[in-house]
């Protein structure tokens, strides 16, 4: 699997500032997200969930070989609605870059398509596990398509996650807004900040 752009962005925008103890990656693709928190905090665990099976095996790999690892990363094939129901862990940080296309126009590559398409991890399922996960003082980080981002706004706020912090990326200054980074927590505040 390739290394997205917006993993990337995710991964540098999230703000670890609060220590996290505890950081769950859904969707891990490669496992970048899941490095990339394992290189900027100090976190004792660091877990990462891919269901489709060969980027499972390249995220494991990937988590297993970091030099940071000393034990703190760990993969797991599963899928996401099943791990909440077995895992009994809060996470004080949960970090996904989702399936982001809704639209029911399929590529070419079934391995792409669960990768970038909703119907594999649709928004709902997303925000009502990481409801479930984060602990009450945790954040949510993710990215969505600017298009879909206060549909993710209304179904996170149905799960009682609000957000705090949004950003608007675009390609180039003169473009229009392509994605959005957003946080949410459980705490409902007046102002957002970018």
């Amino acid at each position: 699997m390739k290394i997205g752009t917006a993993s990337v962005l995710l991964g540098a925008w999230t703000k670890v500032s609060s220590n996290p103890c505890s950081i769950l990656d859904v969707g891990a693709g490669t496992g970048i997200l899941a490095l990339m928190m394992g290189q900027r905090t100090s976190a004792q665990i660091i877990h990462a969930i891919e269901v489709e099976p060969d980027a499972y095996e390249q995220c494991f790999e990937n988590l297993e070989h970091a030099p940071f690892n000393e034990g703190r990363l760990f993969c797991f094939h599963v899928d996401f609605r099943a791990f909440v129901v077995e895992m009994d862990q809060q996470y004080d940080l949960i970090i996904s870059n989702p399936p982001f296309f809704s639209e029911t126009t399929a590529s070419p590559d079934p391995k792409r398509d669960q990768a970038r398409r909703e119907v594999s991890l649709p928004y709902g399922d997303l925000l009502h596990g990481v409801s479930f996960l984060l602990s009450p003082q945790g954040y949510f980080n993710t990215i969505i398509p600017y298009k879909e981002h206060l549909r993710f706004i209304e179904l996170a706020e149905e799960e009682g996650l609000y957000p705090s912090r949004l950003t608007y990326v675009k390609g180039t200054p003169t473009t229009d807004v392509k994605m959005v980074l957003m946080e949410f927590s459980f705490f409902k505040i007046s102002t957002l900040s970018n």
